[in-house]
């Protein structure tokens, strides 16, 4: 792997630690997006110079947000994975979804009898930015879905 993409991948690692995730899975995960195809655990493993029950279990974890997909090839017993198609799309709408979560806890702390006007400020001010929040991640996820997708072909 040259240096340019071995520290777009380390980078990519330490955003996803930042985050709270794993940094393998950010290693992972832009492995697969600048790799040409599904990759085996092995070859995975072998790329980021990492273990392959490191690589497999943040694979399933990766696979289960939506980010990678498992593959299969004939004859092979090995499972492949890859940036998974549509992984910008599942991205957003897993996060939409926990927007909306947290929407519903805090219009319960909206009903709760705050001993503060200060308080009740604070759970006022983060329900409503919860909720502009809530409808911008809506209507990029529409506009996202919906966009002209002409310009990702590749020439025949």
């Amino acid at each position: 792997m040259d240096p340019a993409t071995s520290r777009f991948i380390e980078r990519f690692g330490l955003l996803f630690e930042q985050e709270g995730f794993p940094r393998i899975a950010g290693r992972v995960t832009a492995y697969l997006l600048v790799s040409p195809g599904a990759r085996s655990l092995d070859e995975i493993a072998e790329a980021l110079a990492v273990s392959k029950a490191s690589v497999s279990t943040d694979a399933r974890r990766l696979e289960a947000k939506g980010l990678i997909a498992r593959t299969s090839r004939p004859g092979d017993r090995r499972d492949y994975y890859e940036f998974a198609p549509d992984g910008f799309r599942t991205t957003l709408q897993s996060r939409l979804d926990v927007t909306r979560r947290f929407g519903a806890l805090l219009a319960d702390a909206r009903q709760l009898p705050l001993e503060s006007d200060d308080a009740r400020t604070r759970v006022n001010e983060w329900s409503d930015f919860n909720t502009a929040m809530t409808e911008s991640l809506a209507v990029l996820l529409e506009r996202w879905s919906a966009r002209d997708k002409s310009h990702l072909e590749t020439p025949a």
